[in-house]
């Protein structure tokens, strides 16, 4: 039997008192009145969590009618620390939905924020989820699931001035922005100006390495004008004044005696500014260290990998476990703070105590301010903080959501651009370039020979006179195979559709496609292509269409940093919405036949009018 290797100590459960101007659903309305008449910008927090968000859009100049978020301690956080109403609702629940909608259509709401939790939108299976909504066994809009379509609904229904949604980059990388586009298609329809950046928060004053993806929508204006960055701010400014804890005092306390410094940085004075009282500090408190962890950590410094641990010492393997052990550097950032080191703080080891992070000291890294108390018990504290939005960060994206004065709207140039990157596409569809693209002429049979074989190698006259007989066929032929094989002369291309061959006598498989792709095990390029032609709306993060996307944002993204930058480029210019894969065709065939690499022949481009890229200004009007 195994046994914890220190002895279990748990916090007491801090309860603490609702903020005096609290309000209830019933007096909700009024409450929001007089706010109003006085002035004030509301706002309304959704999936709020603690209010890490909330307290960002304060700082910014909103006050906070409601919060919604299912999380019980957080709830009674957020009661403790704002005014308004705090509401326990569950979003995914269409009746209780639609009660929050009715309650926030008696307000004048001018902001709606929130960061609904994302689930991408799932490849694997996608012919057998189909069957399932075709056949009444499942909802196609699974609001339960998909709580992001509860957070569109709210905005649309409610209509603010203006929407902020954060979330983790990963919920738009891993789906190929699917999720996203879906929603920034939607609110534009809907008349709102979008923006989509990924921001690093340490460039607005949090001392820790932490990306978001933050899509902001407003329908006063074009304009998003965020606030200049900030100094960089490191641990040591952020958390070098707060107690040391030693043997007398080693997991800290919920108040601590606190020694003011002299010379504050100007994060520290920020911090500190509404303290009560100024010799005390809340929440300063972590937890024991086991007396192997303990040898571990004296051995470590900021530079110290798991592998780097003598093999007597490690609880885990170093091959599985590189980067589960962290001392954290005076010097630098941490690394993100998040929900995790509610389970063990060993990713946040102390830059010089042996010990893992504070509540309070989490709390700073978030940029929390010391008089911002968390409900519940040590590790509902570090929960709540983990899963926080940095307020310092929530702040600056609000910042750029501000009212413009005498603001005059104009036409969405997305909207425009995405017209005439429509159009272009499905006059491409009509001519010779037809199987570049999901349309009625392209079933399985086209799409799997364009994917194995590549849309560039068709240009040949006897390889397209082939793939024309394939015209609306699902199911390729042994015979019709064989005619592929006489118009290819390339023997690699030719290995490729190859491996065709022993699916011509099947008959049911060419109907589904996950089979298909599993069967031939396509690669990944393969299955974007394949996909694509069938209609479905896949992002191909290609060199051809990203550069594309870096030439009408003047941008060097097609060379630095593709992944993440390149394809929200790309993904702008894609949108979403039932004509994303038409536009994606059409980017991918722009940039075989008229943005190439050297010579660009912007004349013929539809969107050339978009381009912010000076080469192609200067190309254009040279041509024109």
């Amino acid at each position: 039997m195994s046994v914890y290797g220190v002895k279990l100590h748990r916090s007491d459960v801090l309860q603490l008192d609702e903020h005096p101007e609290a309000c209830t659903e019933e007096t909700f309305a009024a409450w929001c009145k007089a706010r109003f008449s006085s002035g004030a910008r509301l706002a309304v927090d959704l999936f709020s969590g603690a209010g890490g968000l909330s307290l960002g859009l304060e700082h910014a100049g909103w006050t906070v009618a409601a919060s919604v978020d299912s999380d019980r301690r957080a709830l009674e956080t957020h009661r403790v620390n704002f005014p308004g109403l705090a509401l326990g609702t569950d979003l995914g629940d269409a009746e209780q939905r639609g009660r929050l909608i009715s309650l926030l259509q008696q307000a004048p709401i001018d902001l709606i924020s929130g960061g609904p939790p994302c689930q991408p939108f799932s490849r694997a299976g996608r012919s057998k989820i189909k069957s399932l909504v075709d056949a009444g066994k499942r909802d196609e809009n699974d609001l339960r699931k998909e709580l992001w379509r509860a957070y569109l609904d709210i905005v649309l229904q409610v209509q603010p001035r203006a929407v902020l949604m954060e979330n983790v980059p990963d919920m738009a990388l891993g789906d190929d922005f699917r999720v996203v586009r879906t929603i920034v298609e939607a609110l534009e329809e809907a008349g709102y100006f979008t923006e989509v950046r990924l921001v690093d928060a340490w460039q607005y004053g949090v001392p820790q390495h932490r990306k978001r993806l933050i899509v902001l929508a407003r329908n006063d204006s074009a304009k998003f004008t965020w606030p200049t960055t900030a100094a960089p701010v490191h641990l040591r400014q952020a958390i070098g004044d707060l107690p040391t804890l030693d043997e007398s005092k080693p997991l800290g306390g919920r108040r601590l005696q606190y020694e003011p410094s002299s010379d504050p940085s100007d994060f520290l004075t920020l911090m500190r500014k509404e303290v009560d009282e100024p010799g005390i500090v809340y929440d300063h408190m972590t937890r024991p260290v086991r007396p192997d962890d303990l040898e571990v950590f004296k051995r470590m410094d900021h530079k110290t990998l798991y592998s780097d641990i003598p093999e007597h010492l490690r609880r885990y393997k170093a091959d599985t476990f590189d980067d589960k052990y962290k001392r954290l550097h005076w010097d630098d950032f941490s690394r993100s703070i998040t929900a995790h080191i509610a389970k063990d703080g060993y990713w946040y080891i102390h830059p010089e105590e042996h010990r893992t992070l504070t509540v309070r000291e989490a709390a700073r890294i978030q940029t929390f301010p010391d008089n911002f108390r968390f409900s519940g018990t040590r590790s509902d504290a570090f929960r709540q903080i983990g899963n926080a939005v940095p307020p310092r960060l929530g702040e600056a994206a609000a910042t750029a959501l501000m009212p413009v004065e005498d603001a005059q709207p104009s036409k969405n140039e997305w909207l425009e651009l995405h017209k005439a990157l429509s159009a272009w596409g499905r006059q491409q569809r009509k001519g010779r370039s037809w199987f570049l693209y999901p349309g009625p002429y392209v079933q399985q049979a086209v799409a799997l020979v364009v994917a194995l074989v590549g849309a560039e190698r068709i240009g040949a006259r006897n390889l397209e006179w082939a793939i024309q007989r394939l015209k609306e066929r699902s199911k390729l032929t042994a015979k019709e195979l064989q005619q592929l094989y006489t118009a290819i002369d390339d023997p690699k291309t030719l290995q490729r559709l190859q491996r065709i061959e022993d699916l011509t006598s099947k008959r049911n498989i060419w109907q589904n496609t996950d089979d298909l792709i599993i069967q031939l095990k396509l690669k990944p390029a393969e299955i974007s292509m394949f996909r694509l032609l069938l209609g479905e709306d896949v992002l191909l993060s290609q060199q051809g269409p990203l550069r594309v996307a870096a030439r009408i944002f003047a941008s060097n993204s097609d060379r630095t940093n593709k992944l993440t930058d390149g394809r929200i480029e790309l993904s702008r210019l894609i949108g979403g919405g039932p004509d994303a894969p038409i536009r994606m065709a059409a980017l991918r065939q722009l940039a075989q036949s008229n943005c190439l690499p050297n010579e660009p022949y912007c004349a013929g481009c539809p969107i050339q009018e978009w381009c912010r890229s000076t080469e192609n200004r200067e190309t254009v009007e040279r041509l024109c």
